[in-house]
């Protein structure tokens, strides 16, 4: 089922053009009715124009009116009335904290599916399945999630770095080449250290992929493959919990893609690398 179209407007109103921002308010409040409605009905009820609402499909990465309305009704059909973040108050008792941070957890999950592209999926994982030697690079959390591949693909015996220090990161990039692959994990895609170091990978003739929160932001414009996810968290919220599970969960998904490419030899590795680490800390 396609969906996700009602997110995608609400992750891009600040890139949305003030011609198409009528069309796009109208569609946010009112769903239900936009999916009965022509594109010339939809014009004249939100008093914008067909070319507004085309364009304003073309910036969030839909095809067109009928994709949208396929994926807002998508939207709708799966929505609850629990699908909004749930703020974390200082009274809270213990069993509403549990709740609260699992739930938000589960809604990144839940609303990144919507918006990862298969196809870009698809490319990331031919990208790594084919690298001699692939960089994960990240600061802060994300250097934890960066971590995290690096010892996910070690284990099928994909040769890889996850290096914390900056300096260390911008030598590896240079170092890299035509058929490796490098790999920069930054939340909000403005980072200013793994854009540097991921401009420095893709002039090294190494193939780019890029994970950060849905819509463009720097990094994204200079890699060849953006992989997106969604965050509940505001900048107050800086303590990068749902959106590290949301990265954590793109990395699984290619590491698992990447195993399947050669799922005979990639088992074997698996086995050996735990029964190694099982006999020697049992």
């Amino acid at each position: 089922m396609l969906n996700g179209g009602l997110l995608r407007i609400r992750e891009s109103m600040h890139l949305i053009k003030p011609s198409e921002q009528n069309a796009a308010r109208y569609i946010l409040a009112k769903p239900e009715e936009v999916i009965r409605l022509s594109i010339k009905e939809l014009a004249e009820r939100s008093e914008s124009s067909q070319a507004a609402i085309i364009r304003l499909c073309k910036r969030i990465g839909v095809e067109g009116i009928q994709e949208l309305k396929m994926r807002i009704a998508g939207d709708i059909q799966t929505t609850t009335e629990q699908d909004e973040f749930k703020e974390i108050r200082p009274d809270a008792d213990i069993p509403t904290l549990i709740e609260s941070v699992s739930y938000n957890n589960i809604l990144s999950l839940r609303e990144t599916i919507k918006i990862l592209e298969p196809d870009t999926v698809e490319k990331a994982i031919e990208a790594l399945h084919q690298a001699n030697r692939i960089d994960f690079y990240g600061v802060g959390a994300s250097q934890l999630v960066a971590q995290d591949a690096h010892h996910k693909f070690l284990r099928i015996n994909k040769m890889c770095t996850a290096h914390s220090d900056s300096h260390l990161q911008l030598t590896s990039a240079v170092t890299l080449a035509a058929g490796d692959t490098a790999v920069g994990i930054s939340n909000s895609g403005e980072t200013s250290q793994i854009i540097t170091t991921m401009k420095q990978a893709r002039k090294s003739g190494a193939t780019t992929i890029g994970i950060t929160k849905y819509g463009l932001n720097s990094l994204a414009e200079v890699v060849d493959i953006h992989l997106t996810t969604f965050t509940t968290e505001a900048g107050e919220r800086s303590a990068a919990t749902s959106s590290r599970i949301a990265q954590l969960n793109v990395i699984d998904i290619l590491f698992r893609g990447v195993a399947a490419r050669n799922y005979d030899i990639s088992s074997v590795y698996l086995r050996e690398t735990r029964r190694a680490v099982r006999e020697q800390y049992k």
